[in-house]
């Protein structure tokens, strides 16, 4: 296996392993049918749950690279990386 590919895999491990939580799915999905940037507030509401257990799955969210945050002013900001997705999963959002 060369350089490349291992990387690659590495990456999509990294993914599936973020992946394998169902509330990260479900603040991906909101995130997506939402279509705008969201707070952890906003989706906490939407999924009945904590501020900072949303906060705490934005963060691995992010570290993997599906998520992007903008903060602005003391309020985070998250939103699909479309990047990520097109590269790596380009259909994940088609079966949700």
């Amino acid at each position: 296996m060369n350089i490349e590919q291992q990387t690659i895999d590495d990456k999509l491990a990294t993914i599936f392993k973020v992946l394998s939580d169902p509330h990260r799915i479900s603040i991906l999905r909101i995130l997506h049918e939402n279509g705008h940037e969201m707070t952890c507030g906003e989706v906490g509401e939407r999924l009945n749950l904590a501020k900072s257990t949303v906060s705490y799955h934005f963060k691995a969210l992010r570290k993997a690279g599906l998520t992007n945050t903008r903060q602005v002013s003391q309020t985070k900001l998250l939103s699909i990386n479309e990047t990520t997705f097109e590269q790596y999963l380009p259909h994940f959002f088609d079966v949700l």
